[in-house]
Formats: structure tokens, sequence, C-alpha cells
């Protein structure tokens, strides 16, 4: 019989609260951008200055802008432009930094050590830095803010792959493993991966909040997604200007990102704690 019998039902999640409070929010989120690319109660892009800056009723829920456009839809469809940013930013640095990471923990040397200096290099372009430099030379899109947050994501990965990847090289089945005759690239594959990937995938939650509140910056500095597409962190630039006017313009991207960031971050440590066996029963 096993001395730690896997817990399930309400127990399991009582066990886990930053999973129980983090999954809740994040299932939320992602319900949101579904729902946007589906049905909206109003217009986002529709412009009807006799509407502009109309309080929350039951026929615009949230209100409506300077433009006069439904601000709960705006909200709706920038939840799937989040998404759709992080899901690209952090699978690419998810993709390429594991693969970079896995390369250098399976080769040590010249290689491990060229692989870690590039990754020292990347680190001294923020994702901010990068999208400046691709808006001058290909202008500002949302593109771009994908590619400049995922390149910054990359080295990020490696460091965390190649960590946990050494850690799982040390291991005494892995020496079986070569016992057996099986090569590096096989050990890789069929031991190395499945075991740091529980890792990764906490940090790619982490990442994810990261990204989201990255393109926001970018699209506040007119870096990121451009008009007319909805997006949570233009809301909030266009709303800088009306604060004493209509400060529910602001809150509520606000209070979308601060949720969202949130539930990724809580479901990242609830994740940690469940998926690490030295944690899954400490308490």
């Amino acid at each position: 019989m096993a001395p730690y019998p896997p817990s399930s039902g309400w127990g399991h999640w009582r066990q886990h609260p930053s999973l129980a409070l983090g999954a809740p929010l994040v299932l939320l989120w992602l319900l949101a951008a579904a729902l946007g690319q589906l049905w909206t109660p109003g217009s986002a892009y529709e412009v009807n200055l006799s509407l502009k800056l109309l309080p929350p009723s039951g026929l615009h829920w949230l209100g409506t802008d300077a433009l006069g456009r439904d601000v709960a839809s705006m909200l709706l469809l920038g939840a799937g432009q989040s998404l759709i940013v992080g899901v690209v930013a952090v699978g690419m640095g998810l993709v390429l930094g594991t693969a970079l990471g896995l390369v250098a923990a399976a080769q040590r040397g010249w290689v491990e050590q060229l692989v870690l200096r590039i990754a020292d290099l990347a680190f001294a372009f923020p994702a901010v830095l990068l999208a400046i430099m691709f808006t001058a030379l290909y202008g500002p899109s949302m593109v771009n803010a994908m590619v400049a947050i995922g390149l910054f994501n990359i080295p990020i990965f490696v460091r965390v792959a190649r960590a946990s990847a050494r850690v799982v090289w040390a291991r005494d089945f892995i020496l079986a493993a070569r016992v057996c005759g099986k090569g590096g690239w096989r050990i890789t594959f069929e031991h190395i991966l499945p075991n740091i990937a529980p890792v990764l995938l906490v940090q790619a939650t982490v990442q994810f909040a990261v990204a989201i509140l990255a393109e926001a910056a970018l699209s506040y500095l007119g870096l990121g997604t451009q008009p007319p597409e909805p997006s949570w962190g233009r809301m909030l630039s266009e709303a800088q200007t009306l604060l004493w006017q209509a400060p529910l313009l602001a809150l509520w991207p606000g209070l979308a990102m601060v949720l969202t960031v949130l539930g990724l971050n809580l479901l990242g440590d609830g994740l940690r704690d469940a998926l690490d066996p030295r944690l899954s029963h400490l308490r």
C-alpha cells in the first residue's frame, strides 16, 4: 500500500488552495475569450458619438467609451486578443527554449556554453525594446508584439529546461538507460522531457501572465494590437484622459487584467505544489 494515497475530490482542491482559486479565474477568462469570438452584447467597432460615455445599463452592460462603442464587447474581444498573444508568444518560447535547453543539457561542453551565452545576450533585450526595434523596421502590429514577447521568453525556457534536465541526467535510472544501450537523443525524448514537463508547464503558466502584461503595455504605447481591434492595453490608454469624467472606462480593462494575471499566477503556484512530489504531502 502506498504511504500517501492520492487525494481526490474536494480534499484534493483543499490541499492546493492556489489551484482552487486560480483555476476558476483562468476558466472565466477562457470562457470570455471564447464567447467574444461567438457573440458580443453590442458592437466593439461601430462608432456612434451620440452614444458616447453612457453609464452601464441593460443595453450596454458596462457602458460605452468616448466613441460610443460597447465596453463589454470590447472586453470580451480583448480577452481573445490576450489569449492569442499568450498562446503564440509562450508557445514560441516554450518550443524553441526547451529544445535549446535540452540540447545544452545533453551535449555539455562548448555547445552548452554557446547556448547559455546566446541566452544571456537575449536577456539584454526586453520585450518592449524588441517591440520598438521591430516597430522601427516593420511598423507596429500585434504580430510584431507576439514575436518580441516570444523572443523574450526563449532564454527563460532555455535556462529552466537546461537546469531541470541536468538534474534528471544525474539520476540512476538514466545510467540504467545508458547501460541498456540507449543513445543521448533517445534518453532525452523518452526520459528527460517527460520528467521535466511539469516544471515547463508551471513556467509556461507564469510566462502566460507575463505575456498578457507585456502585450497590454505594448498596446498602451501603441506598439501592439492596432485599431480597430480591441485590446485591454489600448482601452487603458484611451481611458487615461477621461479618468475624472468616466473612471469606469479604466476600471474594467484594469480589473480584467488583474483577475486574469492573478488567476494565472495562482494556477501556476497550485500546479507547482500539485505536481512536485516533494511538496505534495508537506501539508
